[in-house]
């Protein structure tokens, strides 16, 4: 395994950060990274807005559930899809809108800006910082746009805190590849047969140095999904121009 698969392998979130600065050179590294990624037919359908006043941080923290670590972390930056470039080529030569509002242009932002992301987590890691994406940034989607003054066929996927590490759990034990990984076909029955897996996530949880509890990954994925979440998302979207 080499040392950047292994790196990889050892990813875990990071909520607790030590008040060591990101020098501006490795702001610009991560950057770099996150702008190097795959993007479909070279669109680049993303934008990364660092957030460096205060009280806006406070503000975007006190949205998500992890304000605590959102608004102490050196660095936190909010990754947009972002069709609004495209958008203004199109006007410029006097073109309707109608390729960047449905579904399929929506999906190949989202998956641009999901790229860049992980290219600059995996690059934070290899500089031994640690990060955190924050999903919960959509807990009141509207709200963020306004705050980061975001146009139309724009959309705020998450944040990402970035620092130094204080405190990282062990990583958490994946899917087994009998679980996820299969040849030519979707293999129904192996995929969903979670028994032993959640043996051992419930180890894992059990052990765990910070936060230990008593559940496996069924449960947790019971507990998120029995419900619909953030189900303003779907008007947010189209507000802001998307049919779907």
């Amino acid at each position: 395994m080499n040392p950047t698969i292994k790196k990889m392998t050892e990813h875990v979130s990071v909520r607790d950060f030590t008040k060591q600065k990101i020098t501006a050179e490795q702001k610009q590294a991560l950057t770099a990274a996150a702008q190097s990624g795959s993007t479909s037919e070279f669109v680049q359908a993303f934008s990364i807005i660092e957030i460096t006043d205060q009280t806006l941080r406070n503000e975007l923290a006190d949205i998500t559930i992890s304000s605590p670590h959102v608004k102490k972390a050196d660095t936190f930056y909010v990754f947009v899809a972002d069709l609004n470039r495209q958008a203004s080529i199109l006007k410029a030569h006097n073109q309707d809108l109608d390729s960047l509002k449905n579904m399929e242009s929506l999906i190949v932002s989202i998956v641009d800006t999901t790229i860049a992301a992980q290219n600059m987590a995996i690059a934070a890691e290899s500089m031994d910082l640690g990060i955190c994406y924050i999903g919960s940034l959509r807990n009141n989607i509207k709200r963020v746009a306004e705050l980061l003054k975001l146009p139309e066929l724009t959309l705020p996927i998450f944040g990402m805190t970035i620092g130094v590490p204080a405190v990282k759990n062990q990583p958490k034990p994946r899917l087994p590849k009998v679980n996820q990984v299969a040849t030519n076909s979707y293999d129904n029955q192996k995929f969903t047969d979670l028994s032993d897996y959640d043996a051992v996530v419930h180890d894992y949880y059990a052990q765990r140095k910070t936060n230990a509890s008593d559940t496996d990954w069924s449960k947790k994925n019971l507990a998120i999904f029995k419900q619909i979440r953030r189900p303003e998302v779907t008007s947010f979207l189209k507000e802001q121009g998307f049919t779907l």
